[in-house]
């Protein structure tokens, strides 16, 4: 993973603690800590948990910078996004990086003395498209203008998915240099275990683009085992949302996600919107027969190594559900195909990228 002449030190990333940003987050500082790269990680969007801070310790490369402010999707942010900007302004004076990777848009336009790279997760317009089947209302236009001028900003882009990409050039393109940097795992974080004749899924329960509330309106004439981990409290309205007929698990750490999925036969990610999936990978890894949304992403990134329903007809993975039963030998070859293909998207190819990409854009800065 280490890379030629390498002069990319100390950089500077933000993050939040609400999804799977988190995650990737998480996973860069390790493997940027191996080969003695500091990440100053500025938080916003919420305290961290003490799970989340526990984690954060356990990387002695990180110097963690916590805030509250909002998030660029969260409601009326305007007066928070500024003050954000300029408390990251100030962290830059401070710690001096080569390079600032933001996992977000809008503060690409702040005067940044390092180059700058956005990483591009997902997008309110991609969201309301993807789950609500319409463009998102002209209460966004804010939120287009400045996500536009985000990405316009800064010297790289990289997209999660091919999918995701062309949905933001559709979205707000054209868009420059822009490449696509698949999400990546350890897989040796993760193992099968004693498998169980149950289904997991997990996500925010709240989200509607998870669809996670289609596994109450199953059949199940197998009656196996539903669980579903996530988090049910909606942010913006502190509403509770129930989904019957399953078992809510709440929201839980990394090793008893691992410990679920690798028990669990089954793993359904019945997502309308999604411009990577980090969840199926990980539940690839743990030996899980993956039953996913027919969606453009899903499809990319799995091919014929996972069984696809329409997201809007739960009968569809009732059918998929009853069929994989009946064929263990058929299930088996599948979840080896998926298992394999998996390997593709580790944590050392994703890392290995963005060095690469790092370093290109410091030797740049350095020659302009």
């Amino acid at each position: 993973m280490m890379i030629q002449e390498q002069s990319v030190r100390k950089i500077l990333m933000t993050a939040d603690p609400v999804g799977g940003v988190w995650t990737y987050a998480m996973d860069l500082c390790h493997a940027f800590d191996a080969v003695g790269i500091q990440v100053c990680l500025a938080t916003m969007g919420g305290f961290l948990s003490e799970s989340q801070h526990a984690e954060v310790r356990n990387i002695s490369g990180v110097d963690l910078r916590e805030s509250t402010f909002k998030l660029e999707w969260m409601d009326d942010p305007w007066v928070d996004l500024d003050a954000a900007g300029e408390w990251l302004i100030g962290l830059e004076k401070e710690i001096k990086p080569d390079l600032i990777h933001l996992n977000g848009y809008m503060h690409a336009v702040l005067s940044w003395k390092a180059p700058v790279l956005v990483v591009a997760h997902s997008c309110v317009l991609s969201w309301w498209q993807g789950v609500l089947n319409t463009p998102a209302p002209i209460e966004w236009n804010e939120y287009k203008r400045r996500v536009t001028a985000g990405l316009n900003a800064a010297d790289a882009v990289v997209a999660i998915s091919n999918t995701y990409a062309s949905e933001l050039q559709r979205l707000y393109g054209p868009v420059q240099n822009i490449s696509v940097v698949y999400n990546g795992r350890e897989p040796e974080s993760f193992r099968a275990s004693d498998k169980k004749p149950q289904v997991f899924a997990m996500g925010r329960i709240w989200d509607e683009a998870k669809n996670l509330q289609i596994l109450a309106k199953l059949k199940n004439p197998l009656q196996l085992p539903i669980f579903i981990a996530g988090d049910n409290i909606d942010p913006n309205t502190a509403e509770e949302v129930r989904i019957n007929n399953v078992t809510l698990m709440g929201k839980l750490g990394q090793e008893e996600v691992r410990a679920q999925l690798a028990v669990s036969q089954f793993y359904v990610l019945p997502a309308q919107y999604e411009p990577f999936g980090l969840s199926a990978l990980e539940a690839a890894f743990s030996g899980c027969l993956l039953l996913l949304a027919d969606i453009s992403t899903l499809r990319e990134l799995w091919g014929d190594a996972a069984l696809y329903f329409n997201p809007n007809v739960p009968e569809e993975i009732d059918a998929l559900l009853e069929t994989a039963c009946r064929n263990p030998a058929e299930t088996q070859a599948r979840i080896k195909r998926s298992t394999a293909h998996a390997q593709q998207f580790s944590l050392a190819n994703m890392s290995r990228q963005y060095l690469n990409l790092y370093q290109h854009l410091v030797q740049s800065n350095l020659v302009s």
